[in-house]
């Protein structure tokens, strides 16, 4: 309730202003607060629900585009309608943060729905380089969820405000706990960092792999005895179908022993690997479909060398 006219309060803080770029949540209470960044000509930016294909829609208005017509791009259906995809390499650079919140402190303290999602994408944006310490972070909720929050409940990855805006109210909360530094990798505890989140978020998998390569700790916790099961020696029974996968839109840069080890960092190791670089594509073997349709599932969404793979089963294992 109020939702609308609590965003309102944005028109009023130096901080919308000022920016030129504004990330906020696609939940319909932010509905509002999507229009008014339109209606001021700013680059809007919305994760993807879920982070299922990518990390943000920038929503792009037609030429022209009236109030009204504003206002459908600020509904979710507008969103899919008048969006780009941008990705790890889409170079965005985030002016304000714009969270929704179960409850929130006026110590800047925020409890979200359980999930993490919120506090996740702003540890990818700190790891893409997209906002900065001072990076401002607003919550939009109703005064019935201003409410104490005893400082235990917070870990270390979880996202603290810097303005909560009311119906009725606009304050400054001050807050001095800092802000997450990125992800923390081998927090079990944290749900979307565990390994059926990695399957599900292909660009969380590809970050990882990206932090991996520049020397960063990336193992999760009880990474090594899962990887010593997922290394066990499998026996081959029957004939089986060799299985092939197509790896497409492989940049010239990249070489075939990096390919090989994603391959190995996702669980995708096939049975042979006929490496095509020319034509910026290769082709993986597999025992049988079922294990090249896995290899296809954990390796979605995987960049290299700056381009998205384009992973599938190859024409002629097709149904």
């Amino acid at each position: 309730q109020g939702a609308s006219h609590a965003a309102t309060r944005l028109l009023g803080l130096q901080e919308f202003k000022a920016a030129n770029t504004v990330k906020i949540n696609p939940d319909a209470p932010q509905k509002n607060a999507r229009f008014l960044t339109l209606e001021a000509r700013k680059t809007l930016l919305v994760p993807t629900p879920r982070l299922r294909t990518g990390l943000f829609n920038r929503i792009v208005p037609p030429s022209g585009a009236t109030k009204e017509i504003l206002r459908i791009c600020a509904t979710s259906q507008g969103i899919k309608e008048y969006s780009v995809p941008v990705g790890l390499d889409g170079k965005a650079r985030v002016d304000l943060v714009v969270v929704g919140s179960v409850a929130v402190s006026e110590k800047g303290w925020r409890i979200g729905k359980g999930e993490g999602y919120a506090d996740m994408e702003y540890a990818m944006m700190v790891s893409m380089g997209a906002v900065r310490a001072d990076t401002p972070v607003i919550t939009i909720v109703h005064d019935c969820q201003v409410v104490d929050i005893a400082e235990e409940l917070l870990d270390d990855h979880d996202l603290t405000v810097d303005y909560i805006l009311t119906p009725t109210r606009t304050i400054k909360t001050n807050c001095k706990r800092p802000k997450p530094q990125g992800i923390i990798w081998h927090k079990a505890s944290y749900l979307c960092y565990r390994y059926e989140m990695l399957e599900k978020i292909p660009i969380l998998k590809s970050l990882r792999y990206r932090e991996k390569q520049t020397g960063k700790e990336v193992a999760l916790q009880d990474e090594h005895s899962d990887l010593a099961n997922a290394n066990t020696p499998a026996v081959l029974e029957g004939s089986g179908t060799i299985t092939t996968v197509y790896v497409g839109n492989i940049p010239p840069s990249v070489r075939v022993s990096e390919l090989k080890c994603a391959l190995r960092e996702f669980r995708a190791t096939p049975l042979r690997l006929n490496w095509q670089g020319a034509q910026h594509r290769a082709f993986l073997d597999y025992k049988d479909k079922a294990t090249a349709e896995s290899a296809v599932s954990s390796l979605k969404g995987l960049s290299l060398g700056g381009n998205t793979l384009r992973v599938e089963l190859a024409k002629n294992q097709r149904n």
